[in-house]
Formats: C-alpha cells, structure tokens, sequence
C-alpha cells in the first residue's frame, strides 16, 4: 500500500505526525509551493523566503534518507497555485492508496483537507498536531465550565504537568509569575549583543530572486535577510539565546530602544512556528540554564511562560473558538489601517521605529507590538479585521493560529475580554518609560493637548470617552474612570478636539 503524506511549510519537523511511520522506499512525501498560500495576505517578503527556503532544505533532508519527495515550486509552469490542485495533479503521477497529512495550523487549510476523502475517493488521515505541548482535548478539558479563561491559569496547569520550574506542587522561588520583575527600562550603559544572522546560501538565494520576481509589491526588504532556514541553524539560534541573551531577556523584555531591533529577545519564533525547532526542547534548554546557574529565575520563567504559557494558550483559544472568533468587534471599531503602517511615514517616532523594524526585519519584539502598533490601532479604533490582515502579513511569526488571538483579543480587545481583563490601552507615559523613543519625537509625551502633545495622551482618554458605557463596569477600569470623571467638561471637550482633528488627518 502506497501512502501520500502532505506536509505543509510549517511542518518542517522530522518528528511530525504525518512522517512518524513512513515506509522509506514505498511512501511518497508531497511538499507544494502554491500561489493561494504566498499571496491570500501580501506577506512580508522575508517571511516567504524563509518559509520556502526551509522547505526546500527539508526536503533535501528527507531525500537524504532515501525518502521519495514529490516537490512543487512555485515557478512550475503546471502549478495549479493551490494545495487542492496540486494534490490532485500528484495523484494523477503516484498510485496512491491513502492521504496521510498533520492537522494545519489554521482553519481554512483544516476546512479544505475535510473535503479531499470525498473529493479523491481515498481515506485521508488527518493526524493530531503533537509536536504542542497541550493537545486538543487537553485544553478543551481545563476550559469546559469556566467562566473565565484567563492564561495565568492555564499556565499554572501547565507547570504542574510539565513539573517545569516546580518543587513539588510549589512554583520554584514561591511565585508562578515574575512579570514584575520583568519591567526594567535599558539603561544607557547596557551593551546589547548583536543578533545571529545566517548568510543566505545558494538555496536561499535562488528563493530570494523567486520572491523578488513572484512577490516584488509585497510589504518588506529582501536584501537583509538572514533568517536560519535549517534545523542546523535553527538550533545554534537557539543555543547562542541561551548562552548570551537569556540571563538578561527577564529583565529588559519589555524595553525598546532606538535603533536596536532585537534587544536581549531570542528571536526564535519563527523556527517554532515552522517546525525548526520544537518547543519541549527550547523549554528544556532555558531550564538547563537555570540549573546550572547561568540564568536567573525571573529570565527563566518569563521565557517559558511565553512557550509554555502564552504560544500554547494562543493555540488553545484559536482552535476552541474557530470559527467565528474572529468576527467579533466588540468595541465597534471600524476606522480604516493608516498609510503609515505600510510606509512607515508618520511624525510618531515610536510609531516609525517599530514599523521600520517590521519592514526591515519581518521582526518586532512583542511589546512594539502590543503596546505600539497595537495600542495605536486599539485607540484609534481601527477595524479589527485590517490590523489582524497586517500583522499576519508583516511577521515572520505570523501564523494565523497564533497572529488572530493576539491581535484580535489581546491588543484590540476585539472578543470583550475572553482573553484579557482589560484592554491594554496605554498613553504616552508608558513608551516614555520604557524606551527612549520620545526623546527622538517631536511630540513631547508631557504636553497633554495641543499640537506638540504626544498623541497617544489625547488618544487614550478619547478612547476611554468613546467606550464608557462598554468598559466603565469592568472593575479594573475603575480607577481611570474615576480620573476621566474628575475632568472638568472643558478638558473632556478639548481632548475630543485634539484626538477628532488627529484621527481626521490620519490618511
């Protein structure tokens, strides 16, 4: 009996489901590069090179075992440019008994392999996705019942599965969390390493003209790409984080700096959310640090919360809520995405710096993310819907799986509070304290109206205006509620002023 296996471009795994039990010699492993996928949202460039460079590495690898590879390009002059029509046309090249492929990583995909059984007339078996570390039904356990599906939760469950960080049944160092500690602004005296990088090779290098030529109008530079595209490298990424980053990743997380694009950050989601590396594995090297001394507790389990914690609850809610998650919009926000998230041309130094990062890099760390891209779209009351299509567009992270909760629960507060307590909306304070960005700005984030005040000032209160009646019962919005009613009318009207005239000429 002959076996197809379908592997995706996130599937980069040896250990993946689909290729567990394959019979070298007999089996035929099918890889595509398909039109549908590089183009249903115009995706930074460097995230195609990087996707489609891993492939074809992956697949060399396989051939290296004596493994059959039935490999698509992109530039096949027959490619049909979608995953069904390119399964169809190697069914029409292999006598094949049975479709043997790993759930993917977002619904539509899910949706569509449904149908090949019926539409092929072969069995087709769509494996689990272990390579998480929470499975399905896991997740579905801990949240039937709950009224509240908050992460911190979750995560403590994990904790005790795993025994991560744990003596006993007792968080290691007394506390499950140490995001308290996890808050410093960088000094001026703190030097920074600089991040890996991996020179492209001659495959890289053909997937770079490929894209170039096929996807030239898509958003990002090409030219600086350095991203690993080989398990290889993907884990001396991982081993260099360790070594110089992660002693001081706890402390600095959640600073920004001009200029400096990485920070202590390890860089390496991309490799998890394509199958380089494995999460058991980055978890377990983080926690080897800890032993033997050479990382501190609060850098630790602030990493592993982000795997552990986060990246599987973001999984977690994304297949619990499927479909329909997204269409949610419950702060009724429908302003169109500015110009300036695609061009990066905007007076908000903040604003400029973490989208050139993005353009430059396919890469911002997740407090440029949530706490300015994000807080921006979030004030301003942009449509759900165009933030979600950029940010699943520009990074080269972004699976929808886990771009669509982050974005539409955690920073837009789209879904009402499934996923937070409140809505992390911030004013310009915040920026100024943790990052230098203000001292570069013409805006000055002390100035609270007026034309030289930080717009996210003005912006944050109007915000605060335009949604009382949704938010002002949620008890932790009390106290800035408290401070909005003690506003003389005057100021209420001058901050409408301010933050109408800014949104009116934001295009």
């Amino acid at each position: 009996m002959s076996i197809l296996r379908v592997i995706l471009g996130d599937q980069l795994s040896r250990s993946l489901s689909a290729l567990r039990d394959i019979n070298t010699g007999e089996d035929i492993v099918l890889m595509m590069e398909v039109r549908d996928e590089t183009t249903y949202v115009k995706h930074h460039k460097q995230k195609l090179v990087l996707v489609l460079s891993a492939m074809r590495h992956f697949a060399s690898s396989l051939e290296s075992e004596g493994i059959d590879v039935d490999y698509v390009r992109l530039d096949d002059p027959d490619n049909s440019g979608a995953f069904t029509g390119e399964l169809e046309r190697a069914l029409r090249r292999h006598r094949i008994d049975r479709i043997v492929t790993t759930e993917p990583g977002e619904w539509r995909v899910l949706d569509m392999m449904r149908c090949w059984s019926e539409r092929f007339g072969l069995p087709v078996d769509i494996r689990d996705d272990d390579r998480f570390l929470c499975s399905h039904v896991e997740f579905q356990t801990w949240a039937a019942g709950r009224k509240n599906l908050r992460m911190e939760f979750f995560y403590r469950e994990m904790r005790r599965k795993t025994g991560w960080l744990m003596n006993q049944d007792q968080p290691e160092g007394g506390e499950w969390n140490y995001d308290a500690e996890n808050r410093k602004s960088l000094p001026d005296d703190v030097t920074l390493p600089a991040c890996t990088a991996y020179p492209p090779d001659a495959v890289t290098s053909e997937v770079m003209n490929l894209v170039r030529q096929h996807c030239g109008e898509h958003f990002g530079a090409i030219d600086s790409f350095g991203w690993a595209v080989t398990r290889e490298d993907a884990r001396d990424a991982l081993h260099w984080f360790i070594d110089n980053s992660l002693p001081w990743f706890g402390d600095y997380q959640d600073a920004m700096k001009t200029g400096e694009d990485f920070l202590f950050h390890s860089v390496l989601s991309p490799y998890l959310n394509i199958g380089l590396l494995l999460p058991g594995e980055v978890c377990e090297a983080a926690l080897a640090a800890y032993s033997a001394s050479k990382a501190p507790l609060n850098a630790v389990e602030g990493f592993i919360r982000q795997i552990l914690g986060w990246r599987e609850y973001m999984r977690g809610i994304y297949w619990l809520k499927m479909p329909g998650y997204e269409t949610s919009n419950f702060l009724n926000a429908h302003r169109p995405l500015p110009a300036f998230y695609w061009s990066g041309l905007t007076d908000m130094h903040c604003l400029r710096e973490a989208i050139g990062n993005t353009h430059d890099n396919a890469y911002a760390h997740h407090i440029q993310r949530l706490m300015v891209t994000g807080n921006f779209a979030l004030l301003a009351g942009i449509a759900p819907a165009e933030v979600e299509e950029w940010y699943l567009a520009v990074y080269a992270d972004a699976f929808e799986w886990v771009e669509l909760p982050n974005t539409h629960g955690m920073a837009l507060h789209a879904d009402g509070g499934l996923l937070s307590t409140k809505p992390y909306a911030a004013s310009g304070a915040y920026i100024d304290r943790m990052s230098d960005y203000c001292k570069h700005c013409e805006y000055s984030p002390k100035d609270k109206l007026g034309e030289k005040a930080c717009p996210f000032n003005y912006l944050y209160w109007h915000f605060m205006m335009r949604n009382e009646a949704r938010l002002k019962s949620n008890p932790r919005m009390a106290m800035p509620y408290r401070n909005l009613y003690r506003m003389t009318d005057e100021r209420r009207e001058a901050i409408v002023h301010d933050a109408e005239r800014f949104l009116d000429r934001l295009d």
